[in-house]
């Protein structure tokens, strides 16, 4: 077994929020419909069970880590690419031949206040972080050990955990 590996996941809150994570049953849920490449792969091929996940409110005000949340399934084919009636409904995607890939999630800590993405800016230590590159639109990134433990850090100070 390989040693832990860290991840953010992007998500519009109004399409799925940390918040609906935090009802589901067990607060875990299936991290279906992503439909792109680089993506699909880090599911499929890199993200273990016990990987730790900032879960991050895209297209939000503010764009902030919600919380904490960690992989408890690892990569396997997304069947909502298979299914007619779904919004992610691939016709190129089979079950002899997968194309997506999907994981899940467990929510492991909401954050009291979230972590804002200019706070992430002027946080020294992130500077290479690949959601605060220019153009960098990846729904799940990786997220260094360093960054990680930045990241939990200011969690802490801020009194966040609940």
């Amino acid at each position: 077994m390989g040693a832990q590996k860290f991840w953010l996941i992007k998500s519009e809150p109004n399409s799925y929020s940390f918040r609906d994570l935090l009802d589901e049953t067990d607060q875990t849920a299936e991290w279906d419909g992503v439909r792109n490449y680089q993506a699909r792969n880090f599911m499929r091929d890199d993200m273990k069970i016990g990987d730790g996940i900032l879960f991050y409110h895209s297209s939000s005000d503010p764009l902030a880590i919600m919380g904490l949340a960690k992989v408890v399934r690892e990569g396997y084919p997304d069947f909502t690419a298979l299914d007619l009636n779904s919004i992610h409904y691939d016709a190129k995607s089979t079950e002899d031949n997968p194309i997506w890939y999907m994981v899940d999630i467990k929510a492991e800590k909401e954050f009291e206040e979230p972590i804002t993405r200019d706070e992430l800016k002027n946080t020294t230590g992130l500077e290479d972080m690949m959601l605060l590159q220019r153009g960098s639109r990846l729904s799940i990134q990786p997220v260094s050990l360093l960054q990680w433990q930045i990241i939990t850090n200011i969690a802490a100070n801020k009194g966040s955990g609940k």
